[in-house]
C-alpha cells in the first residue's frame, strides 16, 4: 500500500521542536512499517467532514492526521492533539477536477448576520378596534331588547 507525505505535514513537522518533531517521524515510521501498532492508538476521527481522516499518538501529546482510504494512507498534518482536531475538521480530500490529482480543500464557513428590517409605529396603519354591533343603539333601545 502506498504511504504518502503531503505538504502540509511537512510543513507542520517543521513548526515543532526537536523532541516533538523526533517523536512525530517515529510514529510516522510505525505507521508505515506496521499501521495496526497499538503504541499509536490510532482512531477515525468523529464530526469532521472527510470520515477518512484518522489520527495516531506519537506521545502524550503529539498527534498525527493521516487519510486512509482502501489503496493509500496519507500523512496530512501533525500538531499537539487540540489543533490536529481542529485542522482535520475544516478539510476534505478531493480529486482535482482537471489534473486528476488529490489536493487538501479547506472547508470555510462563513457565518452572516441577517437585517431584519423593523416597522415602527408611525409606518404601520393602526389596528381596527373591536367590532361594535349595538353601538348605533341608545340605552333606552337596549332596555327594551328581551
Amino acid at each position: 500500500m502506498p504511504f504518502l507525505l503531503a505538504d502540509s505535514f511537512q510543513s507542520s513537522l517543521e513548526k515543532l521542536n526537536g523532541e516533538e518533531q523526533k517523536a512525530a517521524k517515529l510514529a510516522a515510521f510505525e505507521l508505515q512499517i506496521n499501521p495496526a501498532h497499538p503504541g499509536l492508538q490510532h482512531h477515525r476521527l468523529d464530526n469532521i467532514k472527510d470520515k477518512n481522516f484518522w489520527t495516531a499518538r506519537a506521545s502524550r501529546d503529539i498527534r498525527l492526521i493521516f487519510h486512509r482510504v482502501e489503496s493509500s494512507v496519507m500523512l496530512c498534518y501533525v500538531d499537539h492533539h487540540d489543533p490536529t482536531c481542529d485542522w482535520a475538521s475544516r478539510r476534505k480530500i478531493e480529486t482535482h477536477p482537471v489534473i486528476s490529482t488529490a489536493q487538501i480543500v479547506e472547508i470555510r464557513e462563513m457565518v452572516r448576520e441577517i437585517q431584519i428590517p423593523l416597522h415602527s409605529v408611525a409606518e404601520t396603519a393602526p389596528a381596527p378596534g373591536p367590532k361594535r354591533p349595538f353601538a348605533a343603539l341608545t340605552a333606552a333601545d337596549l332596555r327594551g331588547i328581551r
